[in-house]
């Protein structure tokens, strides 16, 4: 998958049907957070109400939605260049402000400008992947904590707590606040 390419096609698209309301995250956000991972697609967490909107667009370009879910979009290319793209579905209150929240960052040298979601959001949909499976808590535990290694003085620490809240995992943000909290 060339990522470059995609993003500055998708982008386009967005641009073209105005008012496309995204966010990047998955392995993409994570090296764009300083968190070097490898990643083989490009996850968007979208508004639901657009991704019907980007469809045809998608097609147009030369994806094949494989799977459509109230939650998700998945999307794949003959074309090698293409690749896999997966769009989450944001409808509920909590996506919905994480879409709000993203910000804006240059990637690839400054060529292109995307929104990612921010750290705490980021977290966020690590925590919940944990809670969706137990089994992915090793891997999701590593990538938290290499963002709180790089951002923890930074982060919203009450908003992390929220999403630890959610899932039942206080202990685990206790632990984490007091190894990369603000006063450390």
């Amino acid at each position: 998958m060339d990522f470059e390419y995609v993003l500055n096609i998708i982008l386009k698209k967005f641009e073209e049907l105005d008012d496309i309301n995204y966010a990047v995250m998955g392995g993409f956000a994570m090296g764009i957070s300083g968190v070097q991972r490898t990643t083989q697609d490009i996850d968007f967490l979208i508004d639901k109400k657009d991704i019907e909107k980007l469809h045809p667009h998608l097609e147009k370009i030369g994806y094949k939605r494989i799977l459509f879910t109230e939650n998700v979009s998945q999307y794949t290319s003959d074309n090698i260049e293409l690749g896999f793209i997966d769009f989450i579905h944001a409808f509920r209150e909590i996506s919905l402000n994480m879409l709000h929240r993203s910000i804006k960052v240059p990637v690839f040298n400054g060529k292109l400008f995307i929104n990612i979601l921010k750290i705490e959001d980021i977290i966020g949909l690590k925590i919940q992947s944990i809670a969706n499976d137990p089994e992915r808590r090793t891997i999701d535990f590593a990538d938290i904590e290499q963002l709180l290694k790089i951002h923890g003085k930074k982060v919203d620490w009450d908003l992390l707590n929220d999403y630890f809240l959610l899932f039942d995992m206080n202990k685990d943000y206790e632990g984490f606040k007091k190894e990369y909290g603000a006063f450390n």
